[in-house]
C-alpha cells in the first residue's frame, strides 16, 4: 500500500511520543512513579495492544518500537476535544490561548483527588477490512496410514461395557447393513429382509472375528502388514516371542512350539487368538470370564480366558486390574479401610493430677441376689462404670443398679466427690442422654477444630464416633482386664450368693489390683527394684515393707512427711516421662498414610450382626479431618426399606467399593456421549430403546428429517424388528 493514511500518521505520532518520553527519562533527575501516554486514535491503541493478529512490515516495525519502550497498559484513550496535540494543528483565537488545553492540559490532570485510571482493553478496529493486518491462514492437518479403507476402528468398541453385547450389536449391524444393501427396487426407500440369520451361531462368530481383527489391526498394524507380506517381524515387536500367524479368517493367532499336536488338539487351545492387553476388547473379555467364574480370583479367571482360546498380552496384569476395580469383588472380599494412627491427645502425654482427664465406659451386667422371698431368691442385674485416668492409667470403678441416666449421674457424683473435679471426660456416644441433665458442655470430636476450642470452666465431655472402640482403647483395655480378674474372683465364690455388697467389694479389689500393675516393663536392675504403678501416685505408697526406724520422735515425722510425699510424686512423674511416655512413641499398626475417603464415595458398612451379603451400601456425604488433614471419621447416608438415615462412622468400619473420582469420570463420559449424540443423528443412525430388555431390544435406523431448520430434536424413525420395517417419530430423549 503506497502513501500515508491517517492510521499510519497517527502511529508515527505515537512513535514520536515514545521517543520523546525516552529522552526525558534519560536526561531528567526526577524519578517518575508512573508514566501515562494518551492518544485519540483507537486504531493505534488497538495496534499497540494486539496479541492475536499479525501486521505487515510498516505497522509491525513501529509497533515493535513502541512496545520496546512502553507497555500497552501505559496507553490510554483521550477524546479529541481534550487532546492538547489536536489544538496545536488548528487555529484558535488569541484571547483563548491562555485558557486552552494547549497550555494548561486536560482538566482532569489538575484534579487534587486524581484516581489512577484502570487500563482499558483496546481491540482492533475493523480487523477484517484493515489492509495493515495480515489475513488469517487456516491450516488443516491430515493423517494418513496404511490401514485399509474398510477398517472399522476399535475406538468405536469403547461405547460398550459388555463383551456379548458388543458381539450381538456388531452381528445385528452387519445383518441390517446387508438387508439395506439388497436394492431389489431402486425407487423404494424401504428394504426388508425376513432372514433372521443374525441370531444364529455363524454370524455371532463372524462378528467376534471382525471385532478381534479390527482390534489387532489398530494395535499391531505394522506386524499385520509384515505378516501379510510374509516378512519377518521386527525384533522390538511385542508379540515376536509368540511366533504369530494369520489364519484363514484374518485373525492373528499364537504359533508357538506345539504345532505337531495340531491333528489331535483343539485349535483354540493350541493356537489361541492374540488380544492386546491395553485394548478395550481385552478388558471386556476379562470382565466377561471373570463374571462367568462367579467373580473368583486371578488364577481361575486367567484360566477361563485361556481355555476360551484367547492369549491376552499382559493378561496377569490386566486380570489383577479388573479384579481390583470390580465392585462385586470388593463387596465380597474387600478389606476394611484404615488411616494412619493419629497422634496421642494432649491429655495422654501431659502430667496432671490423677483423674483430671478421664475416660469412662459401662460394662456388665452381673446377676446378684437382691432379696429373699417365700418363693426363693429375687435376682436383679448390676453394671459397673469404669473411670480411667488418661495420664497415670489409674482406674476407679463404681457399681450402678440400672442403665438409666439417674443411676449414672449418681455414680459420677460419687466419683467426683472422692477423686476431685474433672476437666475433661471422654466416652462413646452411649452417654449423650446424661449431658442434658448434668448441664455439661458436650463436644463431638468431629464438630469443628477441637484444638481451637477454649475450654470453659467446668467439665467438658468429648464423644468418640459410634462403633469406634479403638478410639477408646485406654479404657477398653481396662475393661478387659477387669473382667478377667473378676471372673477369677467369682470362680472361687458361689454366684448364687453374690449380692450387691459382695460385688461392690470385689470391684474395689479389682481397682486395687489394676492400680498396682506396672505400666512399664519390670526392670532387672538391682539398683532400681521399684516398679512404676498408678498406686504410687494415688496412695503415695510403694508397697514395700519398710524396716522400723530407731530413735525417731514426732518432730521428725512432721518434718519429713511432706518431703516423703513429694519425693514419691516427683519420682513417679520423672519415671513416667522418661520410661512410660517413651513407650508410647511407636505405632503398633496403621503405620502408613492412606488415601482419604472423599465425599461421594460409595462404601459398604460393616455390621457384625448380619452376613456380609446383607451389609448396607452407603454414600459418604461428609468427612471429618484431624489436625494432620487425615480423614478418620465420615458421615454416611444409608437407605433401608425406603427410609434414608445418616450415621457417623469410623473408616475402620467401611469397605471401599467405588470412588467419587471414578463415578465422576463415568458420569462425565456419559454426558459427553449424550452431547455428541445430536450431531451424529444424520441419515442412518443405529440406537437402542432404553425401556426394553436387552434380549428383546429393537434396532433403530434413524433418518434425519428435522421439523425445523438446524434442529435435531425429532426424527422420522424407521424401526427394524421381527424382519419388518415400521415408521414413527419419537424424540431424541427416548433413544
Amino acid at each position: 500500500m503506497e502513501g500515508h493514511t491517517i492510521p499510519r500518521l497517527e502511529l508515527c505520532a505515537a512513535v514520536l511520543a515514545t521517543q520523546i518520553l525516552q529522552t526525558v527519562l534519560d536526561n531528567s533527575e526526577i524519578e517518575f512513579d508512573e508514566v501515562k501516554l494518551y492518544s485519540d486514535s483507537r486504531v493505534v491503541l488497538g495496534y499497540i495492544a494486539n496479541t492475536t493478529r499479525r501486521f505487515y512490515v510498516y505497522v509491525a516495525n513501529r509497533v515493535e518500537r513502541i512496545r520496546r519502550i512502553t507497555t500497552p497498559e501505559q496507553w490510554l484513550y483521550i477524546s479529541t476535544d481534550q487532546n492538547p496535540a489536536d489544538q496545536g494543528t488548528r487555529s484558535i483565537p488569541s484571547t483563548k490561548i491562555q485558557e486552552s488545553v494547549w497550555l494548561k492540559g486536560p482538566p482532569f490532570l489538575t484534579l487534587s483527588n486524581l484516581v489512577k485510571e484502570n487500563p482499558e482493553e483496546h481491540e482492533l478496529v475493523n480487523e477484517d477490512s484493515d489492509k495493515e493486518i495480515r489475513p488469517l491462514v487456516q491450516v488443516v492437518k491430515t493423517n494418513t496410514s496404511e490401514k485399509p479403507a474398510t477398517n472399522l476402528g476399535s475406538h468405536r468398541f469403547e461405547k460398550f461395557s459388555d463383551w456379548i453385547s458388543l458381539i450381538r450389536s456388531i452381528s445385528i449391524l452387519k445383518h441390517v447393513a446387508r438387508s439395506f444393501s439388497k436394492k431389489t427396487n431402486p425407487n423404494s426407500t424401504q428394504h426388508t429382509n425376513n432372514n433372521r440369520d443374525y441370531r444364529d451361531s455363524v454370524p455371532f462368530h463372524q462378528a467376534k472375528s471382525l471385532i478381534i481383527m479390527e482390534t489387532q489391526k489398530d494395535f499391531y498394524m505394522d506386524d499385520f502388514m509384515q505378516l501379510t507380506r510374509e516378512e519377518k517381524l521386527r525384533r522390538d515387536s511385542p508379540i515376536i516371542s509368540l511366533s504369530p500367524y494369520i489364519d484363514s479368517n484374518g485373525v492373528k493367532r499364537v504359533g508357538g512350539r506345539l504345532n505337531r499336536l495340531k491333528d489331535i488338539s483343539n485349535q483354540n487351545e493350541l493356537n489361541p487368538i492374540i488380544i492386546p492387553g491395553k485394548s478395550h476388547v481385552g478388558m471386556l473379555i476379562v470382565r466377561y470370564f471373570h463374571a462367568a467364574t462367579e467373580h473368583q480370583g486371578r488364577h481361575l479367571t486367567e484360566g477361563a480366558v485361556r481355555a476360551a482360546g484367547f492369549w491376552i498380552v499382559g493378561c496377569r496384569r490386566l486380570v489383577n486390574s479388573i479384579i481390583h476395580h470390580c465392585v462385586k469383588c470388593r463387596k465380597l472380599r474387600g478389606q476394611l479401610l484404615y488411616q494412619k494412627m493419629s497422634d496421642l491427645p494432649l491429655a495422654r502425654v501431659t502430667p496432671s493430677a490423677p483423674f483430671t482427664f478421664v475416660g469412662l465406659d459401662v460394662f456388665g451386667p452381673w446377676q446378684v441376689t437382691s432379696r429373699r422371698t417365700r418363693g426363693g431368691l429375687a435376682h436383679s442385674k448390676r453394671w459397673a462404670v469404669i473411670f480411667t485416668c488418661l495420664a497415670s492409667r489409674a482406674i476407679h470403678i463404681k457399681v450402678v443398679e440400672d442403665m438409666t441416666t439417674s443411676a449414672f449421674i449418681n455414680a459420677l457424683r460419687r466419683f467426683v466427690s472422692i477423686r476431685g473435679e474433672v476437666q475433661e471426660l471422654y466416652s462413646c456416644t452411649n452417654f449423650v442422654g446424661s449431658t442434658n441433665d448434668l448441664k455439661i458442655d458436650t463436644i463431638n470430636v468431629g464438630d469443628g477444630p477441637v484444638k481451637d476450642f477454649l475450654y470453659r470452666r467446668g467439665i467438658t465431655w468429648k464423644f468418640n464416633s459410634p462403633h469406634s472402640s479403638h478410639m477408646g482403647g485406654v479404657w477398653e483395655r481396662m475393661i478387659g482386664l477387669s473382667r478377667r480378674i473378676l471372673d477369677s474372683m467369682l470362680l472361687d465364690h458361689n454366684n448364687k450368693n453374690l449380692t450387691h455388697e459382695v460385688l461392690t467389694t470385689l470391684m474395689y479389689e479389682v481397682c486395687a489390683i489394676l492400680n498396682s500393675r506396672p505400666i512399664i516393663s519390670v526392670s532387672n536392675d538391682s539398683e532400681a527394684p521399684q516398679i512404676l504403678s498408678p498406686s504410687v501416685l494415688l496412695t503415695k505408697k510403694t508397697g514395700r515393707v519398710e524396716e522400723p526406724f530407731q530413735d525417731l520422735g514426732i518432730r521428725d515425722m512432721y518434718k519429713a512427711q511432706w518431703k516423703h510425699v513429694q519425693v514419691l510424686a516427683n519420682s513417679f512423674w520423672s519415671r513416667w516421662q522418661k520410661e512410660y511416655l517413651q513407650s508410647l512413641q511407636g505405632r503398633k499398626k496403621w503405620q502408613s498414610e492412606r488415601q482419604n475417603v472423599k465425599t461421594g464415595d460409595i462404601v459398604l458398612i460393616k455390621d457384625k450382626n448380619t452376613p456380609r451379603n446383607d451389609w448396607s451400601v452407603s454414600r459418604v456425604v461428609d468427612t471429618f479431618s484431624g489436625e494432620d488433614n487425615l480423614v478418620r471419621k465420615v458421615k454416611v447416608k444409608v437407605t433401608r426399606d425406603g427410609t434414608t438415615s445418616c450415621y457417623v462412622r469410623s473408616v475402620t468400619d467401611l469397605f471401599f467399593t467405588l470412588s467419587q473420582d471414578r463415578a465422576a469420570d463415568n458420569q462425565e463420559k456419559l454426558n459427553k456421549e449424550f452431547e455428541n449424540l445430536e450431531p451424529r443423528l444424520c441419515q442412518y443412525t443405529f440406537a437402542i430403546l432404553p425401556n426394553m430388555p436387552p434380549e428383546t431390544n429393537s434396532l433403530l435406523a434413524i433418518r434425519a428429517r428435522p421439523y425445523e431448520k438446524g434442529s435435531a430434536r425429532s426424527r422420522h424413525t424407521t424401526i427394524y424388528k421381527n424382519g419388518s420395517l415400521s415408521c414413527l417419530a419419537p424424540s431424541i430423549t427416548g433413544v
